[in-house]
């Protein structure tokens, strides 16, 4: 574990940007995840900022306001970092620096900081933003880490053996398209693809009559390591930046014509959503739990076993799904829970995903996104995806206003949620991925 508790997540601190202060406010003082945006409507280049309260802190207006100006050099390098337009060179820096900068932006955004007349110019209400993802995406994996997803959705295709023999070994994974994901608030256009139903002698074209979201848990590589060079265990959480939520949208009928032999392909290639915000692995200290798995399952290799990980590498993440139909925001209805679940329920660790994927040699590089998979609990009520919530669809999901879903139709928008809460620290959150449903290209193909 590379962060201890420390003055940051102290909870009896308070920023001079009062809505920091609220309770249950997603970015108190205490969080400060990075994102990458400029006002909404304007022609402005995209760039980095901090979320605090209800408003941004413009990192690169606060920086020629001079607020930074007696900082050391590490925070100096970082600092210097965020005039980029992403943020993969302040990924590209490291640990050291990461929480340099952390520590002097929790000290500038408290309630006594003498820089806050200053630094009031260089805020911007977040409803006055829009957003660009936050890090350029070199490459995108995304694993299958939820045992009770892959059982869940074993059990509907192979009854009698859901869960095949190398899950409780290996962390599987598939490289997904990085050059299809986008940022919260995307429009999703529904995908064509080969499809065969049961009872069809040969496959059809046509638009995806099952689409489904997941609900994953974004980790963004910070760092790199060699070609040819695996990371240890307890050297993986220094190649991590941050964590984001991750809508890994889904063809199931795609899916189940293409997925053998190989795994996904269409089905998975057409959108993925990110929340805007960048949590720090920092700011999650306080909220590691210790990672175990049955006792009478196979302990892990010992390339991904440490005492550490076994201490502390869980993270206590609530998360949630909500969907709003067409109808539902036509009427001026909010958007309405589908399901809640953990990250603590994860099968394998981040830092094993991260062993794992590098055990080959494979080089991680700044900016690279790992998809944790979808994150569903033990109990059906925590299902991430409708998949599992409707039992492969022959169960409809009854909606409060009378509408039901199997499947996402046009106009769904769907809404993820994250937040950590702990007796004895302050709440933080991740704000929201959500992403709307639009109609299949109309083209003749």
């Amino acid at each position: 574990m590379i962060y201890r508790i420390n003055e940051t997540h102290d909870t009896t601190l308070r920023s001079w940007v009062e809505s920091a202060n609220q309770p249950g406010c997603d970015f108190p003082v205490q969080n400060l995840p990075y994102g990458v945006f400029r006002r909404r409507g304007s022609i402005e280049g995209f760039r980095i900022g901090v979320a605090i309260g209800e408003q941004i802190l413009d990192l690169r207006k606060a920086y020629a306001a001079g607020a930074f100006d007696d900082a050391d050099d590490l925070t100096l390098a970082a600092i210097e970092a965020t005039r980029a337009p992403t943020l993969n060179a302040l990924m590209a820096l490291g640990p050291e620096a990461w929480q340099a900068l952390r520590l002097a932006l929790s000290r500038l955004l408290r309630e006594s900081a003498p820089a806050q007349v200053t630094l009031r110019q260089a805020l911007l209400p977040q409803d006055e933003a829009e957003y660009s993802l936050p890090a350029k995406i070199g490459d995108y994996t995304d694993f299958y880490t939820s045992i009770h997803h892959a059982t869940a959705v074993g059990r509907l295709f192979r009854p009698d053996a859901p869960l095949l023999p190398n899950y409780k070994w290996v962390p599987i994974g598939y490289h997904g398209r990085a050059s299809s994901i986008g940022v919260s608030g995307q429009n999703v256009r529904r995908p064509t693809g080969q499809i065969k139903a049961p009872d069809q002698a040969a496959p059809v074209v046509a638009p995806s009559a099952r689409l489904d979201f997941e609900l994953e848990v974004g980790i963004l590589i910070g760092g790199s390591n060699p070609l040819g060079e695996p990371v240890p265990i307890d050297k993986a959480e220094s190649k991590i930046f941050g964590l984001c939520l991750l809508n890994d949208w889904s063809a199931r009928d795609i899916q189940a014509w293409e997925y053998q032999p190989l795994g996904p392909f269409l089905s998975k290639n057409f959108a993925t959503t990110l929340s805007p915000w960048v949590v720090t692995l920092e700011a999650l200290t306080p909220f590691r739990t210790p990672w175990s798995r049955p006792a009478d399952d196979p302990p892990p290799m010992p390339y991904l076993d440490s005492a550490a990980t076994r201490s502390f590498a869980g993270l206590d993440i609530d998360l949630e799904v909500l969907i709003q139909t067409a109808r539902m925001r036509e009427a001026g209805e909010a958007p309405e829970r589908l399901s809640r679940s953990n990250f603590r329920h994860s099968y394998w660790s981040v830092s094993q995903l991260i062993t794992h994927h590098t055990l080959s040699g494979c080089n991680l590089q700044a900016g690279d996104l790992l998809g944790s998979g979808t994150q569903s609990g033990p109990t059906p009520a925590e299902a991430g995806s409708l998949l599992e919530l409707s039992c492969g669809g022959r169960k409809p999901l009854a909606l409060n206003n009378g509408e039901q879903r199997t499947f996402l139709e046009d106009g769904d928008t769907v809404v993820l949620r994250a937040w950590a809460d702990k007796a004895g620290f302050t709440r933080i959150g991740f704000g929201e991925a959500s992403g709307t449903i639009i109609e299949p290209y109309s083209a003749s193909i």
